[in-house]
């Protein structure tokens, strides 16, 4: 059972308003008919509110930058997006509950044959900024520039059109790059993965901590891996226990 206290830290205006990332077509899909939310993360959102006895409502951004900053705005009461530590300033993170394997696409002819390769002067990666990747990036990168771009197939379009050495981004996105490149390689392994989790901001430690507990048993329950299947979305896997 919910207490008054933790439900005024999920809903203080009476409903649980979702934050959803649109970018990231692999967790949020198109809308229905009706216009309702479709996809992993508002399955998940609604389930979140059936546990809790909550009325949701969607708040829809088109970027994950954008629901990142939004929560200095109190524009939502919980999200799903990326675990990041610039981000962890303001939001309070669960474990992840998915992960996305991140790497590079590099033109055709590219000398740069693998993940180390990619660091070196000369080097111009596309990035969508703001991206979880991008601030991966932004702290390991030492030699090579990130060319940042507004959206993912933006950054896609700033690879091929300027002749860039690398295009970071989500695995499962560069394999459906590759086919608009012929010749084009994904470089193998992975440079990180991004942590898909949910947040709520920093200060509501009564709903950081139930939403983490949410997260651990929509893992160990299966859950997590049946949205997937449901949506057939391939190249995410479900994240391990905490």
């Amino acid at each position: 059972m919910l207490t008054p206290e933790l439900k005024a830290e999920l809903a203080p205006r009476g409903r649980m308003r979702v934050g959803l990332n649109y970018q990231n077509f692999l967790l949020v899909l198109q809308d229905a008919p009706d216009g309702s939310p479709q996809g992993i993360a508002p399955d998940l959102a609604r389930e979140l509110g059936r546990r809790a006895g909550l009325e949701i409502e969607f708040v829809r951004f088109p970027k994950a930058g954008l629901l990142a900053d939004a929560v200095r705005d109190d524009a939502w009461d919980v999200a799903f997006l990326g675990a990041e530590p610039q981000r962890a300033k303001d939001i309070a993170f669960s474990d992840a509950y998915l992960e996305i394997p991140v790497t590079f696409l590099v033109p055709p002819g590219s000398p740069i044959r693998g993940l180390t390769d990619v660091d070196r002067e000369g080097v111009r990666i596309a990035v969508a900024e703001k991206s979880a990747y991008d601030l991966f990036l932004s702290r390991e990168i030492r030699k090579a520039k990130l060319v940042r771009v507004a959206g993912i197939d933006e950054s896609f379009e700033a690879f091929r059109a300027d002749g860039l050495e690398a295009l970071s981004g989500l695995k499962p996105k560069l394999v459906t790059d590759a086919e608009r490149l012929p010749g084009s390689r994904i470089l193998e392994g992975q440079a990180t993965a991004v942590r898909q989790s949910v947040g709520t901001p920093v200060g509501r430690t009564r709903a950081a901590a139930w939403l983490r507990q949410f997260v651990e048993d929509i893992k160990a329950s299966g859950l997590v891996e049946r949205t997937i299947r449901k949506h057939a979305i391939r190249g995410v896997a479900v994240a391990p226990p905490a």
